[in-house]
């Protein structure tokens, strides 16, 4: 099968019951994205394929041949961090780390989600979201954080979306 993940054409042999997260995980050494509980429940396997946010841990990876994948390693590098890793570091939002990679990674996608419109289940308005925190957090309910940092998470994302807004405006 081959697999383009983090920019990176992968060719691998898998069974057709291993998981996206196990293919990356076991197979190609890219243990960024956490195994937390591997039911889906906690969001620390979140990846992005074709941009869109998913838990790794609940799909197969013979689902997912010629799909662009991206992992928190695909994200940015220690020299040059995602503009949403470094908010994280500023605002303290990683505690432990375990959940960090799937948190990023959401949010990433969350953000995406909101410039093409797509409203959530705290959206007052459907045609439009804004994005306060209760629509942050709305969005990014997927993902659990054992630590309890979510303000810190909200913030950092927040400043990356406020941000994002002034360069679009």
């Amino acid at each position: 099968m081959h697999f383009t993940i983090n920019g990176q054409s992968f060719e691998a042999e898998v069974d057709v019951r291993t998981s996206l997260l196990d293919l990356c995980r076991e197979h190609l050494g890219l243990t960024g994205s956490k195994k937390g509980c591997d039911h889906g429940q906690c969001g620390a396997c979140t990846m992005l394929v074709n941009g869109r946010r998913i838990n790794s841990c609940l799909t197969l990876a013979v689902m997912h041949q010629d799909d662009e994948i991206v992992t928190i390693e695909g994200l940015g590098t220690p020299e040059n961090l995602h503009p949403l890793q470094s908010a994280f570091v500023r605002h303290d939002g990683y505690q432990c780390g375990y959940c960090t990679p799937g948190q990023i990674c959401s949010a990433v996608g969350m953000l995406d989600e909101v410039k093409k419109g797509w409203p959530s289940h705290a959206s007052a308005d459907l045609t439009s979201a804004e994005l306060d925190n209760a629509e942050i957090s709305e969005r990014m309910s997927g993902n659990i954080c054992r630590c309890a940092a979510y303000p810190n998470i909200v913030d950092a994302i927040r400043e990356v979306a406020d941000a994002s807004a002034k360069v679009d405006a």
